[in-house]
C-alpha cells in the first residue's frame, strides 16, 4: 500500500509535468561530476538501451545535454541544463508542499519517527537488491 501510494503521489499532474524517471536521472546527473549511460544503467539497475531512451526524451525536453568525454572519443557524459535544474527545483518544491500539507497534523516527534522508519526502510530495500 505504501509503494502503491508513493507512486500515485509522484505521479500527480498537479505536481507538474515530471516523470518519475526524469526526476531520478536529473538528480542523480546533478549529484555526479561526470556520468554516463553505462554508470546511469548500473546504478539504476537497467538496460542501457532503456536510459538511454529515458535520456533521449530529456534532451529533447531541454533537461539535459551531452558532453564528449576527454578520455575516450567515443563517449560522453551528461549535464543538466539551467531549464532541466529549474523544473527539477520546481517539482521538488511542489512535492515538499503536497508532503508538508499531508503532515500538518502530525507533532515534530511523530515527522522525525516516520523520517527515521523510512530512512530504515530504504536502506532494508537498498541491502537486500545488491
Amino acid at each position: 500500500m505504501l509503494i502503491r501510494r508513493a507512486t500515485s503521489f509522484s505521479n500527480d499532474k498537479r505536481l507538474g509535468r515530471m516523470d518519475r524517471s526524469a526526476y531520478l536521472l536529473l538528480n542523480r546527473i546533478i549529484s555526479s561530476a561526470h556520468i554516463g549511460v553505462r554508470a546511469l544503467a548500473d546504478e539504476f539497475h537497467l538496460d542501457i538501451s532503456t536510459v538511454s531512451r529515458q535520456i533521449a526524451a530529456l534532451e529533447q525536453k531541454g533537461y539535459v545535454k551531452r558532453n564528449p568525454d576527454p578520455s575516450d572519443g567515443r563517449a560522453f557524459f551528461f549535464e543538466v541544463t539551467e531549464s532541466g535544474r529549474r523544473d527539477l527545483m520546481d517539482y521538488k518544491q511542489a512535492r515538499l508542499a503536497r508532503i508538508t500539507d499531508r503532515l500538518k497534523g502530525w507533532t515534530g516527534e511523530e515527522r522525525d519517527r516516520f523520517a527515521e522508519l523510512l530512512r530504515k526502510f530504504n536502506r532494508t530495500l537498498d541491502e537486500q537488491s545488491d
